[in-house]
């Protein structure tokens, strides 16, 4: 079936339908693999790791048959998943909007680290971010959207990460301060801020001229969650006021804050955690 044969309407319920509850419409017959009868059969090819939520296996025998019959692998927003996010951004090109929890996790003061250490302990440094955040995320059911410089920015939608997706965000930039070194008896191993920012994004495939297809998040809610991000500092969080209400967390031991956010021409009720080194 090809782009031109999809109504713009279907392409939205197909994406809605996948991100607000793990599967795809009941309009759409899936392949026989990815139904959700054959998963009990499916969870019996070997080996793990698997895909959490269809249970396509990615090592073994079972690993060679996805990948060499059916096409199937770890995903690329979150290796924890199978490609089926990626297979289908291809196949209905566009995307929905829809209420998610945005995340970004930012380096503090990384220029002023790569001029005090060499380049090579500056690059290990930035992969054990990466590795350390990024594993966070996926054990939490988040998509990664992209790692960028001395960031990564990702997403929780209710498909994954349940209803309770601005929770779950909140939840998972606290395990990533403590993964970076912070709330513990010894010294941050790297200086990081947190932002979190709960809204209406669109979130959909991206083409890039070269014809690959990416998925991204887009949005006033995202820029949002950027800047608050930009303006969190090390061993913070700073959640908007739409994400404390949305996780229901009770404003103790936060300070509240009004921001003035770049690009932006309201100000923002924001309210921020730290977590002590």
């Amino acid at each position: 079936m090809s782009n031109t044969k999809i109504s713009k309407s279907f392409v939205k319920e197909v994406w809605y339908s996948y991100l607000t509850t793990g599967d795809m419409p009941a309009s759409l017959k899936p392949p026989w693999f990815e139904r959700k009868a054959f998963r009990p059969l499916i969870k019996r090819l070997p080996k793990s790791p698997r895909c959490d939520i269809c249970y396509m296996p990615f090592e073994g025998i079972g690993g060679w048959v996805s990948k060499s019959l059916l096409d199937v692998g770890p995903s690329k927003l979150n290796p924890r998943l199978c490609n089926l996010c990626e297979r289908y951004a291809e196949k209905y090109n566009g995307g929905v909007e829809l209420e998610i929890s945005i995340l970004f996790v930012d380096v503090r003061g990384s220029t002023t680290m790569a001029e005090d250490i060499s380049p090579e302990e500056y690059s290990a440094k930035i992969y054990r971010f990466y590795r350390t955040a990024t594993e966070i995320f996926y054990r939490n059911n988040g998509f990664v959207e992209k790692l960028l410089g001395d960031e990564v920015a990702g997403f929780f939608v209710p498909g994954f990460a349940g209803p309770k997706h601005a929770k779950v965000a909140y939840d998972t930039g606290k395990k990533i301060l403590k993964a970076m070194g912070y709330g513990g008896s010894s010294e941050p191993w790297i200086p990081v801020g947190v932002g979190i920012n709960t809204g209406v994004a669109y979130v959909g495939s991206v083409n890039a001229d070269n014809g690959i297809t990416d998925i991204s998040m887009l949005g006033d809610s995202v820029n949002t969650a950027a800047r608050l991000t930009s303006l969190a500092g090390a061993g913070e969080i700073l959640i908007s006021e739409a994400t404390r209400k949305a996780a229901e967390l009770q404003p103790d031991g936060m300070e509240p804050r009004d921001l003035q956010l770049k690009g932006k021409r309201r100000t923002v009720k924001a309210w921020a955690l730290k977590m002590s080194s």
